[in-house]
């Protein structure tokens, strides 16, 4: 198996797309904080010491989804035209779905996935005070389409809007 970041040396370098066409590009992720009992009546009653959870952690995705090439070295920097943080709670867990779109040279699962980790660590940040233990869980991408592999849907995510808490 070739790794596209690795050259015939072995090295490690960043994927030329100068030749490639701009498409539309779109990739969805998730991530859970799992979360103690308490917790989760607060986050649902709006009274965690530290304010609004829900609404810092949507933030703080949106702006890690642009960010991206400022923490991963091999990314390119691309034109982020869309990002979506949606999040529900369920029974002992935060659960965080993001989808990010673009219309440039390389895929975006990579802004996908950070939107959803740095969600999540916000949520754990605002509620370690509270709980130690919450648990950042589940992190992976769920769905994306466009560039020249086209669609791929994580098995038992095909129905890409459907929580399934």
């Amino acid at each position: 198996m070739k790794l596209p970041h690795m050259n015939g040396a072995g090295e490690a370098w960043m994927v030329d797309v100068t030749a490639k066409q701009p498409t539309i590009r779109e990739a969805s992720a998730q991530a859970k904080v799992l979360v103690a009992p308490e917790v989760m009546t607060a986050l649902r009653e709006g009274t965690v010491p530290k304010g609004d959870v829900l609404a810092v952690a949507r933030v703080a995705g949106i702006a890690a989804a642009k960010r991206v090439p400022d923490l991963l070295p091999l990314a390119h920097t691309i034109g982020v035209h869309g990002a979506e943080v949606d999040i529900a709670l369920g029974a002992d867990h935060v659960l965080i779905r993001t989808t990010v779109r673009s219309a440039d040279r390389t895929g975006v699962e990579m802004e996908a996935l950070t939107a959803a980790a740095v969600a999540a660590l916000n949520v754990v940040d605002m509620v370690k005070g509270v709980d130690r233990s919450a648990a950042i869980t589940d992190v992976f991408i769920t769905r994306k389409s466009g560039g020249r592999s086209g669609t791929w849907e994580r098995p038992g995510f095909e129905d890409d809007h459907v929580i399934d808490l």
